[in-house]
């Protein structure tokens, strides 16, 4: 896609609010806040992961800012805004002089502060505030509202998802494998997203986000994001994995007649140890699991590793657990996990469930839901198995079947100056909404308290000036490095 200059990246409304605001305005301040969840339930309760930041300061604010804007002649930089807005709302529309300005200025006038990303927010409570650095521009503030949001919300909204995710892996694990931290939740749920999502950016993004709170991922662009602007070095540390796994075509192409051939050959002449992943429902899944694995019985647990199967169609619950309204006896009725049990056997957990025996393991990636896994993990368990018997492949369906109304994300000004009235705060309350648009009012401070975050509004200038954010970008540079590891860790820590 053709390089945009950073100043179009705007809602087409925006170009014409500087000539909108008081003549004499000097000082816009407006805040990012995750108003309301429309999840319900305990899940609409427990906040919001921030995420995203850095990348979009990085990338949007300093980088297409400096290479695209400030760096370019300004006769060509006129000539591309003019020539788009010209042909937007019609020529004379609106004068250019502010843009020209700006440009001359060299960098943007603006400083934003910030909690720490990885934090819990609670909705209602700002993520952060930006407002311009210089009198002449306060109409930037809000120009930037549009990307900002763009790419913010999405990002917090899956680093949310995600983390609901490891929660319920956490909690089926306190109740059916054992009390201590489990190093196998890290694994437990798998990013299957990237060719649902909405392009590159939101793959990798959105990626990212999931590996705040897992280690599993076939969003390989996702760790190359983290490299580049979380502090991310896969030579020192865990930022994401997988096995190797194949896809139908592979077994389509070793012919139905042939299934049980492929499933030896390649785990035992292409994967003779280690991890192997094989789809096992490009036919005929319960004859792989009656018949084929049967069949290969002591092979599988003669081999120096583990074989994954994977089913891919069907109800997740069902396949797994078992259906309830299916014929007694049949494999329909006795699930995946009890007919690798029947042939591979189990051990039991410090809990008393039942774990499948090391050489096999299931994963299932096909329209998984947060309901789907709790109801998964809560069949299993009342089957008498423990829920590190499966791996979740979380993909597009949850990830990219939320809105920006997920959580309510908005941005908007609360506080201005000018210079015939001054200081003034400044909020919006419309009478015809139900009180979730009823915005801050004035200058905002974010304490802790109790470990929980809190909202003050209408603060003093002094009282501001502290609190939990903190200043991440002022004039053009980036303030505070937040890296993979640092994010993780809060995460961990506020979560427990």
């Amino acid at each position: 896609m053709k390089t945009i200059l950073p100043a179009l990246l705007v809602d087409g409304y925006k170009v014409g609010h500087v000539f909108q605001y008081p003549a004499d305005t000097e000082f816009v301040y407006s805040n990012l806040t995750p108003r309301k969840s429309r999840l319900g339930g305990e899940a609409g309760n427990g906040g919001v992961v921030f995420f995203g930041l850095q990348y979009f300061i990085q990338e949007y604010l300093v980088r297409q800012f400096s290479e695209n804007f400030f760096a370019r002649p300004e006769a060509e930089v006129m000539a591309a805004y003019q020539r788009r807005i010209d042909h937007y709302l019609g020529p004379g529309a609106i004068t250019y002089d502010h843009i020209r300005a700006l440009h001359r200025h060299g960098h943007l006038p603006l400083r934003i502060k910030a909690l720490p990303e990885g934090s819990i927010v609670p909705h209602g409570v700002p993520m952060l505030t930006l407002h311009n650095t210089d009198p002449r521009f306060f109409w930037v503030t809000n120009m930037l509202e549009t990307i900002l949001s763009a790419v913010l919300w999405k990002a917090c909204t899956s680093a949310t998802s995600a983390h609901r995710f490891r929660a319920t892996f956490e909690k089926y694990s306190a109740l059916t494998v054992s009390d201590a931290p489990n190093p196998f939740i890290d694994w437990q749920g798998h990013d299957f997203s990237f060719r649902g999502m909405s392009g590159l950016e939101d793959a990798a993004l959105s990626g990212a986000a999931h590996l705040l709170s897992f280690t599993g991922t076939d969003t390989v662009p996702a760790i190359d994001f983290l490299e580049t602007h979380y502090g991310a070095d896969v030579t020192r540390e865990l930022v994401g994995g997988s096995v190797s796994a194949t896809e139908h075509s592979v077994m389509c192409m070793g012919l139905e007649d042939n299934e049980q051939e492929t499933f030896r050959r390649l785990m035992e002449d292409v994967y003779p140890a280690g991890i192997v992943s094989i789809v096992s429902d490009t036919w005929d899944f319960w004859n792989v699991l009656t018949d084929i694995l049967p069949a290969l019985k002591d092979r599988v647990m003669a081999r120096n590793g583990k074989l994954v199967i994977r089913p891919d169609s069907g109800d997740p619950v069902k396949i797994i657990n078992g259906d309830p309204d299916a014929a007694p006896g049949t494999p329909a009725f006795k699930g995946a996990i009890r007919l690798l049990d029947e042939t591979f056997g189990h051990t039991l957990t410090a809990k008393g469930y039942k774990l499948l025996d090391p050489h096999v393991g299931l994963i299932y990636g096909d329209s998984i839901t947060a309901e789907r896994q709790d109801a998964i993990l809560g069949g299993l368990m009342a089957n008498g198995y423990a829920s590190d018997n499966v791996v979740l492949g979380i993909g597009s369906y949850n990830y990219q079947y939320v809105t920006r109304d997920t959580h309510g994300f908005a941005i908007k000004a609360t506080f201005g100056t000018t210079r015939s009235r001054g200081d003034q705060a400044i909020y919006k309350d419309p009478k015809t909404d139900d009180g979730t648009k009823r915005s801050a009012l004035g200058l905002l401070r974010v304490d802790r308290v109790g470990g929980r975050l809190v909202l003050r509004d209408g603060v003093s200038r002094a009282e501001e000036a502290g609190g939990e954010l903190v200043p991440v970008f002022e004039d053009g540079k980036l303030l505070h490095v937040e890296t993979l590891a640092g994010i993780r860790a809060r995460l961990r820590k506020e979560t427990t």
